[in-house]
This record gives C-alpha cells, structure tokens and sequence, in this order.
C-alpha cells in the first residue's frame, strides 16, 4: 500500500515508512536513552500519560514498567501495532479530541519544532486541550546546536550509526534535515522540516498556545515541563 508523504518529508529503507519520513523497522530498533528517568523525575509517581507521538512504544514500554498509564497515540497504525500493554489511539495529533483530560501531557521527539507552524499550533492547542487542572505538559527541544553543527553523526555502542548528514533552508524560517541511521544490515534515511526555536522563540510560541515553562527538566534545556497559564 503506498502511503501519501508529507510535502518535505521523505523515507526510504526496508519496511513500512509512515507520511513523516520514519520507517517503523527502524523505530524499532532504536534504543532506549534517558527518556524515561527524566519524565519519572518530573511528574507523580502512577500518572496517566497521554503520549503524543508514541511511534513503536520506544518510551511508552519503560513508562508502563515504572507503573505509569499510558495512552499512546499516534497518526500511524503500522507504528501503534508495535506497542504492547498501553491503550493506542491512531490519529494526527492536531486533530485529536478525546473529551479527556490527563495528569501529563507528553509532546516528544522534537514534535514542537514542525516545520508548518500551524501544524505546530494544532499539536500545542492538542496539549492544552487535554491536561488535567493541576497537571502538566512535558515537552522535548532540540538542543542549542542542533542546525548549526552540521554535519555531524554519533556511533551508538549497540554498533550503528545516526548521521545528520545535511541541512539547508527550506524557506520561512524552517530547514529541510537529512538524516541516515546506518546498520550493519541496513540502512535507512529521513527527511524531515524543522523549524529552530530559539528559548525566547520557545517560550513566546508556548504563550501563544496558553502554557508557560515551569522548569527546564534537563541542564541542555531539551526537557521542560510547561503548564497552563493563570
């Protein structure tokens, strides 16, 4: 089945690649970092997550077994498939509307730096819309370096290779980003857009969408737990 592509996204490698650019395979494969501890340190032990982008359940399977609830959504069926143990939702984020509310709202994977910023707009405004009072949205940044130190490619200890290979101007302030994720048997390739955000640019189009930063989780500012305006 050939799936519609986002325009100026682009994947290519063996198996299932979603309208984002992200092959499921790979996803898969990728470990797990410090995601976990860090969203653990930062909200109530046994919350209720509502996971925005899940992808194959990488985050989702270590949250379930700190004893977290997990309500994984994410725009793919073929990613979702691969999630054991969590409720799934398939739908794009901006357009979900589940008459719910949750102790944490979790925007990963960079997702805040879309490169259409209404198509970000819609993934905050989906934030707001489901935070419990008192709760709290976590959110991941790129980090300060990220379209500037290019190229650049680490080699993980499990043996392969992520590369950003390349970035240029895609025009109205986003970049077109290249990456590879080089395995010794494989080897797979995204293009993606994604728009810089400075802190100041951050925290204003936070605002815009009615959160504010309680705390930057993480010394690089990538983690920050934001929460409704007062």
């Amino acid at each position: 089945m050939r799936i519609e592509m986002r325009e100026g996204y682009e994947g290519t490698g063996p198996g299932a690649i979603t309208p984002d650019g992200c092959a499921v395979e790979l996803y898969s494969r990728l470990p797990v970092g410090d995601e976990p501890d860090v969203i653990a340190a930062a909200v109530p032990a046994g919350a209720h997550i509502l996971e925005l982008g899940s992808g194959v359940g990488r985050v989702t399977h270590p949250l379930l077994e700190r004893g977290f609830r997990v309500t994984a959504v994410d725009e793919s069926a073929e990613m979702l498939a691969r999630v054991r143990g969590a409720r799934t939702i398939c739908s794009a984020i901006e357009d979900l509307d589940l008459d719910e509310k949750f102790d944490v709202v979790m925007l990963a994977s960079f997702l805040v730096h879309a490169g259409d910023e209404e198509v970000r707009r819609g993934l905050l405004r989906t934030c707001v819309r489901h935070v419990a009072e008192g709760g709290c949205v976590l959110i991941q940044r790129e980090g300060a370096d990220y379209h500037t130190n290019v190229p650049r490619e680490r080699t993980d200890p499990s043996g392969f290779t992520v590369r950003i290979s390349s970035l240029e101007p895609a025009g109205d302030g986003a970049d077109t980003v290249h990456a590879e994720y080089v395995f010794p048997d494989a080897v797979w390739t995204q293009t993606f857009l994604s728009r810089p955000l400075t802190k100041e640019q951050f925290e204003s189009v936070l605002a815009e969408a009615g959160l504010e930063v309680d705390t930057y989780l993480t010394p690089d500012g990538i983690w920050v737990r934001a929460v409704p305006m007062t």
